[in-house]
């Protein structure tokens, strides 16, 4: 199966994601198949939180594509500002 789902980067308790497609059996940082976005979640001043191509993300669900319960509510949140 599919997943839009978050994996890790960013320094030691600095975290920032990326926000990708891959497959449910790879590892969290493992392969992916397309990156979609980010999420920022200590953003400071005009850092921005959230960045996701909510058109890609809807290709993928029709697709298919399951989201992750945080990837959701980022996808909310990019649908709302868009």
């Amino acid at each position: 199966m599919v997943k839009i789902r978050l994996t890790r980067g960013g320094a030691k308790k600095r975290p920032f994601y990326h926000i990708i497609v891959t497959d449910s059996r790879s590892p969290r940082d493992g392969r992916n198949i397309e990156r979609l976005g980010y999420y920022n979640p200590v953003a400071k001043g005009q850092e921005k939180r959230v960045e996701l191509d909510v058109e890609r993300v809807k290709y993928w669900l029709d697709k298919g594509a399951q989201l992750t319960d945080k990837v959701a509510d980022l996808y909310r949140q990019a649908a709302k500002a868009a």
